[in-house]
């Protein structure tokens, strides 16, 4: 049985939930889905530049374990844009701690 997921902090939930081509409706592209966590770490580590440990720290991971999260969103953003599918984010075992506030961890994996 694997170990349970550890809660991960995040600055705020995302501003959309999905992303799509232009031109194609929803109803005929493939789904992926990226969690809010993934988000997270694609907006330390590529939008604002920090190093995976520090990153790591704000998430409340370790370094590899912000790699591993990092690498499979790059995987999935990439598979996106390459093959022109639909990016939905959603779901993931998270802690928003922005703006001062700090709301409770929820997710699937608790």
């Amino acid at each position: 049985m694997p170990r349970p997921m550890k809660c991960r902090r995040v600055q705020e939930h995302p501003r959309t939930g999905c992303f799509k081509p232009a031109g194609i409706p929803g109803c005929e592209l493939e789904e992926i889905i990226i969690t809010v966590d993934e988000l997270e770490a694609i907006r330390l580590a590529d939008l604002e530049g920090h190093y995976h440990e520090e990153a790591a720290e704000q998430v409340g991971v370790s370094r590899q374990t912000f790699g591993n999260i990092l690498k499979a969103a790059h995987a999935k953003v990439a598979d996106c844009l390459v093959n022109g599918k639909m990016l939905k984010i959603e779901g993931g075992v998270i802690e928003c701690v922005g703006r001062g506030r700090r709301k409770k961890c929820k997710g699937e994996n608790q």
